[in-house]
């Protein structure tokens, strides 16, 4: 994890040639005063140093990186700008929790606040967090880490003003049975239109931004010829439908912390879990390796109930340990081949998913939360963040078990 610059100088360099009259020396040695003096009258050229100081944006706020890792919660708009954050920030002070991952561009593509009247997303905005200024004071008060939760690919809102960066079916924009649309990943204008927000949350003053849904829809690979889309400056080439869609995530994921680089903010991004444990997801474009090389930290959403059968565990969200114990060996290994690789800070589970039916799901509490956390510690994974939709979390559960 990259450290924090204070930062940062700004270098002002102004009139720094001078046109003077050439003096003449008396002397053939000179006195170190008449030295001195000879040395501001003459004329002068002054070279520029071969590397300037980067600048880097300072948002005004200051937040340092947890020293024994981020330890999160998932918290959406509503949330963050409504009376439920009183409650997450007492839940934070009075715990080993120490950040928050907020939504600042949710599922259906809505910006959560309102930027200037003037801003090309004023439109998409919505007045969840009236006072992003103020939530940010707060966060910096109680000293918790902030992270920028931006949802790129799921986005229905431009997929419905763009249907030319979506993915039609017979002239209409395609959604998928939940009735959401995706944006196409093959385009740089939606890539631009996502970096462009996550700029805007990193000027908020948040630490760190983590990209959700950088994928292609769900079983996209059973769909890809019969959908109407572009594939930009995809077309032709090398490499069959499945490794240019590798290509477009991938290739998103780096463009997007080049672009954040001057922000000295962290680049995340939220996978599927399985995505690490084949070579790469066929129809959704997710190679875990390769976008784990250009990203700071890699956050698998490793919830047990959303596995099917795995690892050998028939029901895994009956068995929370067990299942989480057995991936973090996998990542590990994945991760462990990597030059640099990031950090890891998976997303588990503080919910109870009822819809699997009786007999195949778990009441999640303090012990179940708990389950998760220890089996990663024991894989040596001290990072994680707890998911639930409603953001009403488990009281009494111990984070450092």
């Amino acid at each position: 994890m990259k450290k924090r610059t204070l930062l940062l100088f700004v270098l002002l360099i102004g009139s720094f040639l001078f046109v003077l009259s050439p003096v003449i020396a008396e002397d053939s040695e000179k006195s170190p005063a008449r030295d001195h003096q000879e040395k501001v009258v003459e004329r002068t050229t002054l070279e520029l140093p071969e590397r300037l100081t980067r600048f880097v944006y300072d948002s005004g706020y200051h937040f340092d990186y947890p020293e024994d890792g981020v330890r999160g919660i998932y918290v959406t708009g509503n949330s963050a700008g409504g009376e439920r954050f009183e409650s997450l920030l007492e839940l934070l002070n009075t715990t080993d929790l120490n950040s928050m991952v907020i939504d600042i561009k949710e599922d259906h593509g809505y910006l959560t606040y309102r930027p200037e009247e003037d801003s090309p997303f004023y439109g998409i905005s919505q007045n969840f967090i009236s006072n992003p200024d103020q939530m940010m004071e707060t966060l910096e008060e109680n000293e918790i880490y902030p992270i920028a939760r931006i949802v790129v690919f799921k986005d229905s809102v431009l997929a419905e003003e763009r249907p030319d960066l979506s993915f039609t079916d017979n002239g209409q924009v395609w959604k998928n049975g939940r009735g959401e649309a995706f944006v196409n990943p093959f385009l740089k204008e939606v890539w631009d239109y996502n970096i462009d927000i996550a700029e805007e949350a990193a000027k908020m003053g948040f630490e760190e931004i983590q990209f959700d849904y950088v994928r292609f829809p769900e079983g996209f690979e059973h769909r890809d010829e019969s959908l109407g889309y572009s594939v930009g400056e995809y077309e032709g080439g090398d490499g069959d439908n499945i490794q240019k869609r590798v290509s477009a995530v991938t290739d998103f994921v780096a463009y997007a912390r080049e672009r954040l680089a001057p922000y000295d903010v962290d680049v995340s991004v939220d996978i599927f879990g399985y995505a690490a444990t084949i070579s790469e997801a066929p129809g959704i474009g997710q190679n875990f390796s390769k976008i784990s090389e250009n990203v700071d930290v890699i956050s698998s959403m490793i919830y047990p109930s959303h596995w099917t059968p795995y690892f050998g565990i028939d029901k895994p969200d009956l068995y929370p340990y067990e299942l989480t114990k057995e991936y973090a060996k996998v990542e590990n290994q994945v991760l462990g081949a990597l030059e640099e690789p990031p950090v890891s800070r998976p997303w588990i589970q503080d919910f109870t998913a009822r819809y699997l039916g009786a007999g195949n799901y778990l009441e999640y509490g303090k012990d179940e939360v708990e389950a998760q956390i220890r089996a990663l510690n024991e894989e040596g994974i001290n990072e994680f963040l707890l998911w639930n939709a409603s953001n009403r979390y488990t009281e009494g559960v111990n984070y450092k078990p």
